[in-house]
């Protein structure tokens, strides 16, 4: 089964300097999905650009810390996991090359997940490794993808069941 994405992208040159033989171009512009709120994108501050906006970096680590995260819980669902909640302080290393060109070249996922049963931490941490290999975006990486798995126990939590 294959499934198609769409994005449009729109920038204006926005010429800041007034030094006319110096070209600068904003780095920021709008990325469009029909259905959705429009979302505002620049560069890293550390390339020009407006810090305050989304950058493809920051774009790129969350769609990959996102994904694994959503493989996760359905490695949990089919595996009847109980998960009470799940948080992730993810980094990327980008490296930029003299001549400009450069690539992001690790990324650390640091998954914290609590859960309700003790005896089930074992499995909690091993269902990382199937949730990476269904991963869509890990899938569609070239660079190293590291796991620094914290699992906690929640004894006294209940998490409410829905009604049919």
């Amino acid at each position: 089964m294959k499934h198609t994405f769409k994005v449009g992208l729109n920038w204006i040159s926005n010429q800041k300097s007034s030094d006319k033989s110096v070209r600068f171009y904003s780095k920021s512009h709008t990325i469009k999905i029909e259905g959705k709120e429009d979302l505002k994108v620049s560069a890293a501050k550390a390339f020009k650009g407006d810090p305050s906006l989304y950058n493809p970096e920051d774009l790129l680590l969350s769609s990959l810390t996102s994904c694994h995260m959503m493989s996760y819980l359905y490695c949990c669902s089919i595996n009847n996991l109980e998960i009470i909640s799940y948080q992730d302080n993810s980094e990327a290393f980008l490296e930029v090359n003299a001549d400009g060109s450069g690539k992001i070249t690790k990324v650390i996922l640091k998954p914290t997940v609590t859960i309700k049963e003790e005896e089930n931490v074992q499995l909690a941490k091993d269902l990382h490794q199937k949730a990476s290999e269904l991963c869509f975006i890990a899938n569609s990486c070239n660079f190293l993808i590291e796991h620094e798995i914290s699992i906690q126990i929640d004894l006294n939590s209940t998490i409410p069941k829905h009604k049919m």
